[in-house]
């Protein structure tokens, strides 16, 4: 049977992955998709790079459009990156009748329900895999291995720059920025780290599995997003002895009110397997009605998990190539005619607990006060820690730290609560909040 002709659009640190992985491994991948899958043709402005790389088995050209606009080539490869030149790339493939692999979860959030109706309309297929988790094949269980399920709710340790400085940071009870500094020197973070530590980059990747789990649009411009650049040791320290760990965590929840899809810094049982995910690794949870909770893990990043990702979507393609649309998986699991229009919640209505850390003055009355708000809120209080009061130089006297854990209640009820406590004049300090979930 013909080979597959691939173009590659950038041929970086995936890039090369891909093209090395699908040379040493050709006899498997041919023995799985029934046909080759070549790599003929690379476009990447570094042009010396490219064929240094490739050598002389696929052909290197400059311009992408190039690549595009050769009549032999069957799927498109896009791993520029980006909402600007890759929109409109992705979308000329698919005009001229390409299939199209992509590792570029930023567009795909932002401009997915775009690119999947052009590409339902052409009847060409856009595959992902590699969007989300790297290497860990979480597109396809949700997409295919869970189909029977109604998935109840998705978390996920979805940004392995993020997860390493806060594994750091509770190892050697270091504060946020000397361990960014360090993940940038050992390469684990960009010189740039914004998208990662801000939650940027774990939000396009909810909002795509909130997309495949649910059966709703792509919607990142209605995630929250909250990053990790304002946790301190001293908030991991205190999670640690009430036993949980903070991961900063992509969630999306089914309620009869809508779909929650948020990504914050969230407390997590010591006890849940994903508590215990170190270092650069990523982690998924899904919870469906018939399966009950899966866990998947593995690497999130690097050249040949993300490649493992992409040549497993070639050989998706390879297999369907001659189906009818009508005969293949569809992009967002469910049937297009089929997607639900439930809302995405604004945050105010998302329903949660929470840890609280108050620094108040250690005097009588202080703790009445506190509580007495809360339970005015209607907000269960579920512990409550008083660390033993520090010397402070100056008038002050002395404070102590306060930590509550609440029970289950609306994001809304917590915000007025918080503003109450906060105006206190025995709170001396900003309120510290971070979300709870159990994850059971």
């Amino acid at each position: 049977m013909k080979s597959i002709q691939v173009g590659l659009l950038g041929i970086g640190t995936v890039g090369s992955g891909v093209f090395n992985v699908l040379q040493r491994n050709q006899s498997e991948i041919i023995r799985r998709a029934g046909r080759g899958i070549e790599v003929t043709m690379v476009a990447d402005l570094d042009t010396t790079r490219a064929k240094s790389v490739v050598g002389d088995a696929a052909q290197v050209v400059a311009d992408a459009r190039a690549v595009i606009a050769n009549p032999n080539i069957d799927v498109v490869i896009e791993l520029i990156g980006g909402y600007g030149i890759a929109k409109a790339l992705v979308l000329e493939a698919i005009a001229a009748g390409k299939h199209v692999v992509t590792a570029n979860k930023a567009l795909l959030a932002v401009h997915g329900t775009e690119i999947f109706q052009a590409a339902q309309a052409k009847g060409v297929i856009v595959a992902f895999e590699a969007a989300v988790a790297g290497g860990i094949p979480i597109i396809k269980a949700l997409r295919e291995g869970l189909t029977a399920n109604r998935i109840q709710w998705i978390a996920g340790i979805i940004n392995g720059t993020t997860n390493f400085i806060l594994s750091e940071m509770r190892d050697k009870g270091l504060d946020f920025d000397v361990v960014l500094k360090q993940a940038q020197a050992l390469g684990y973070a960009e010189a740039d780290p914004t998208f990662d530590i801000e939650g940027v980059d774990a939000a396009h990747k909810a909002t795509i599995m909130a997309a495949i789990g649910f059966g709703i649009p792509v919607q990142f411009d209605k995630a929250h997003v909250e990053g990790i650049t304002q946790l301190t040791a001293t908030d991991i320290k205190y999670a640690e002895h009430l036993g949980y760990r903070i991961k900063l965590l992509g969630i999306s929840k089914r309620t009869g009110a809508g779909i929650e899809l948020r990504v914050h810094p969230t407390l997590v049982p010591t006890k849940r397997l994903i508590a215990n995910v170190e270092g650069a690794m990523n982690a998924v949870m899904v919870h469906g009605d018939a399966v009950g909770t899966t866990l998947y893990y593995g690497k999130g990043a690097g050249s040949e998990p993300t490649a493992s990702a992409v040549i497993a979507d070639l050989v998706d393609i390879a297999r369907m190539l001659d189906a009818s649309a009508a005969q293949r998986v569809p992009a967002l699991a469910f049937q297009p005619g089929a997607m639900s229009n439930l809302p995405v919640l604004p945050m105010s209505e998302v329903v949660t607990s929470y840890y609280l850390r108050l620094k108040v003055a250690d005097k009588a009355g202080v703790l009445a006060e506190v509580t007495g708000i809360v339970a005015r809120a209607g907000i269960s209080i579920d512990a409550v820690l008083q660390r033993e009061a520090d010397e402070v130089a100056g008038e002050d006297g002395t404070f102590t730290d306060l930590i509550m854990l609440t029970h289950d209640t609306r994001e809304g009820a917590m915000n007025d609560a918080i503003a109450q406590m906060q105006a206190l004049p025995t709170v001396l300090a900003a309120i510290v909040r971070i979300r709870k979930e159990e994850l059971a």
